[in-house]
């Protein structure tokens, strides 16, 4: 893990709390937004209801105790919205002649009420809604009744709650990304720590070990040399080499990572770049009596750090050379995909089925422990592959098929 790696984990922290805060706030502000808009609808039908079953409206109706007295906790949500609304109510004998015209309404307002009695009874029987005005029609042995309500008081109350909703929400993601983004500093910080000493350690582990490495080395060939050499000095001489290059990987993964913070990005041609170092391992594939063939696009251009392709393409057909049957073939490809490269790099490798493959790609892994000791490996070759891939939003697999092992690298 580098420092742009916890950039990026910082990043999807800052994203995913926002997101968990915003879903949140939209299931409360929306809960609260329907339960308003079902208790309103319900308090309308209800002085809907009532009104029917009245089939007359008092003339001394009083509204005094609604407006000057505080409706007790119980009764917040079964309140008659006739009570503070316009309202009427319009009855109709058997043969359809108007015999009540009743309620509040503004004055002059006959002519419109009863025009909008006469749209409604060409409609079927029960709830309805004009715009703001709310209605219930219904059959009476009498004829037909119809109720209305001006629910514009509803309305209206229900547009300033999602307002202020939707205000709060908005605050509570502004203040919520201030605090999320703070305390992501305070939570990465640790691993910030963490990744420091780690390279120290790196550092400082690599120059400890290498002074004794350089004692037994300097005892083991002066031994060579008094007592003549032997499969014993040999052994010896064989492991330090070993543990050599196993601390020079350290290091360089440690370097790598600091690289990578510090890569500059620039548009490169991708297909010379890939050709030099196919040309570099041209002797050395040459020298195990292996086939090298190469299918590379011309003029293949990305915007990358030229070291980096370099190093990918290097790690890559180094490892095939290495695991590569006897006397097998490999092929390098390269093809443009949309903005990015398809990058291929494939060898005869017989013993390749029934393996997991994605375990080639974790650092120090060895399928084959002996194997990988005699070729010189040391497990962080694909891991460092990927880390290149990863870096380009990519991403690389290892396929095999035909006795062939592939490894696809998908760069952006």
């Amino acid at each position: 893990m580098n420092n742009r790696t916890i950039e990026r984990l910082k990043q999807k922290f800052i994203g995913i709390a926002m997101l968990a805060m915003f879903l949140a706030m939209l299931f409360i502000g929306g809960t609260i937004f329907l339960a308003s808009m079902f208790v309103s609808h319900r308090a309308i039908r209800s002085s809907l209801d009532a009104l029917i079953a009245s089939e007359s409206i008092s003339s001394d109706i009083s509204f005094d105790e609604y407006y000057n007295d505080d409706p007790r906790l119980t009764e917040i949500f079964t309140i008659s919205v006739r009570e503070q609304s316009d309202y009427w109510l319009i009855s109709y004998d058997t043969d359809g002649n108007l015999i009540m015209l009743d309620g509040r309404f503004a004055a002059g307002s006959e002519t419109e009420i009863i025009r909008l009695c006469e749209e409604v009874k060409r409609g079927p029987t029960g709830y309805g809604q004009r715009g703001r005005i709310w209605y219930k029609y219904a059959d009476t042995p009498e004829g037909q009744t119809l109720a209305f309500i001006d629910a514009s008081a509803e309305t209206n109350a229900l547009r300033r709650l999602l307002l202020i909703s939707l205000v709060v929400c908005l605050a509570g993601l502004a203040v919520t990304y201030i605090l999320v983004v703070h305390f992501s500093e305070a939570a990465v910080a640790p691993e910030i720590e963490n990744l420091e000493k780690q390279k120290d350690f790196i550092t400082n582990a690599s120059h400890e070990l290498k002074t004794p490495l350089s004692v037994i080395r300097a005892n083991t060939e002066m031994s060579q040399m008094i007592n003549g050499e032997d499969e014993w000095s040999e052994s010896t001489l064989k492991q330090i080499d070993h543990m050599n290059g196993l601390i020079a990987n350290l290091v360089m993964i440690s370097k790598a990572q600091e690289i990578e913070d510090k890569s500059e990005m620039a548009e490169i041609e991708i297909t010379q770049i890939v050709e030099s170092v196919v040309k570099t391992f041209e002797p050395v594939a040459a020298k195990s009596e292996l086939t090298l063939e190469k299918h590379i696009a011309k003029d293949v251009k990305m915007t990358a750090d030229a070291s980096k392709i370099m190093q990918l393409t290097t790690i890559l057909l180094d490892n095939a050379i290495k695991y590569c049957d006897e006397k097998g073939s490999i092929t390098v490809g390269l093809t443009p995909v949309r903005k990015g490269i398809r990058l291929t790099v494939s060898n005869t490798y017989k013993d390749g089925a029934n393996t997991d493959y994605n375990k080639f790609f974790e650092r120090f892994y060895r399928e084959d422990k002996s194997h990988n000791i005699d070729k010189g490996g040391y497990g962080i070759g694909l891991s460092i592959a990927q880390n290149i891939c990863r870096q380009y939003k990519g991403d690389i697999k290892a396929v095999w098929k035909n006795e062939e092992i592939s490894f696809v690298c998908m760069l952006y």
